[in-house]
């Protein structure tokens, strides 16, 4: 039988939130033009933006044809997050003790859930030496691509895959290998001629938490604005902000209806920062036809005040709120190994988590995890002997 964690009313949740720990950078990986993981910040991008180049307006329909897309139909599990938290691990010779340990996507749709009531979603669980593992459910995920991409497009509207196709786009407009001055300016400047590809990222692993939760969560970040301020030589530099940039696009506004359409957006762009400490986000507004016009800067933390004094539809501590309250419920749900759903569908106005696998955790975790866990247990047994 599922236990059930209601979402509406969402009025519950209202007031202030308390006191949060900005998210800290603990560890990184890469992905290389070919998708191969490394445990190094390779593919770091620096954040130039293209007005500078001189190449707006901008066609983000150009170049598809040629588009490197990487193969999501590879379910890849959380292996690069628990090879990159078992190598810190060795290194630091500490277990990393946290309430959950997943993907940032995770959380976003979590922290989201009040709000975007035509969200739905289904993720694995599972259980292991006081800390829950959080994976999509990549069938459910599979699945739900296929029947958004079979559905038909407006008369004369691009395909899903094209209009995904532009925020890739709009990414190798913005950004550089290097910072600006270790780039060369043939670089720079003919940035809208180079081939388009997803399949390189940087992703940073951030410490976090909500109420009475931690977290250790990974994701991808777009660029940065200079060197990463961490210098091994200073002391206290690793605790400096790291200036992150998150990069999206979104329709040209002209309407009362698109102020609503980007505020909703909004929530998603605000939620996806907030969760790894990026502090700016810089939005590529574009026309139907995917024509780039112009860019605009948005300070993360502000953007909550910003819809609470335009339309309101959505309200950030209210968000946090509910995280909080939902990962408590979490933990006192999800007691016992096995396998563990959470799943919230189209509509609902709750989140249900039930167990479908008595034991084990599945392919959740790796074997390689799992047996470095286990000779950390089995040491510091023998350490207290």
């Amino acid at each position: 039988m599922a236990a059930t964690f209601d979402v509406q009313p969402v009025n519950r949740f209202a007031g202030k939130c308390p006191p949060l720990k900005r998210p800290q950078e603990i560890a990184y990986f890469s992905y290389d033009d070919d998708h191969k993981f490394r445990l190094d910040e390779s593919s770091l991008k620096y954040f130039y933006p293209p007005e500078y180049s001189h190449h707006l307006p901008a066609n983000l329909c150009d170049g598809f044809d040629t588009f490197q897309k990487h193969d999501d139909s590879i379910d890849e599990h959380l292996d690069s997050l628990l090879t990159t938290i078992m190598e810190m691990e060795k290194a630091e010779g500490k277990r990393s003790e946290v309430d959950f340990i997943t993907w940032r996507g995770m959380v976003t749709k979590i922290l989201t859930a009040p709000f975007d009531h035509f969200s739905k979603f289904e993720m694995n669980a599972t259980l292991f030496q006081g800390t829950i593992f959080i994976e999509d459910c990549h069938e459910a995920k599979v699945a739900d691509q296929g029947r958004q991409r079979s559905q038909p497009s407006r008369p004369g509207a691009h395909s899903q895959d094209m209009m995904s196709y532009w925020g890739y786009k709009f990414e190798t407009l913005c950004v550089m290998p290097n910072t600006w001055g270790e780039t060369s300016r043939e670089f720079i400047e003919n940035r809208h001629k180079h081939i388009v590809s997803n399949k390189a990222q940087y992703c940073s692993v951030v410490k976090t938490g909500f109420a009475n939760s931690s977290l250790i969560i990974g994701g991808e970040v777009d660029a940065v604005q200079t060197k990463k301020p961490y210098d091994p030589e200073i002391p206290g530099s690793k605790d400096r902000p790291i200036p992150w940039v998150e990069l999206k696009t979104s329709e040209v506004i002209q309407s009362d209806r698109d102020v609503l359409k980007f505020e909703r957006k909004l929530l998603k762009f605000w939620a996806q920062s907030f969760l790894l400490g990026v502090p700016r986000v810089t939005v590529g507004f574009r026309t139907k036809e995917g024509i780039l016009t112009h860019l605009q800067n948005l300070e993360v933390l502000k953007i909550p005040g910003q819809v609470k004094n335009g339309k309101g539809t959505w309200d950030g501590n209210s968000c946090i709120n509910f995280t909080g309250a939902f990962l408590d419920f979490l933990k006192k749900t999800i007691t016992s190994e096995g396998i563990w759903k959470i799943r919230r569908l189209e509509k609902s106005p709750v989140i249900e988590v039930f167990q479908v696998e008595p034991s084990g955790h599945g392919r959740i975790l790796t074997p390689e995890f799992i047996n470095w866990r286990q000779q950390q247990i089995a040491g510091e047994v023998m350490r207290m002997l």
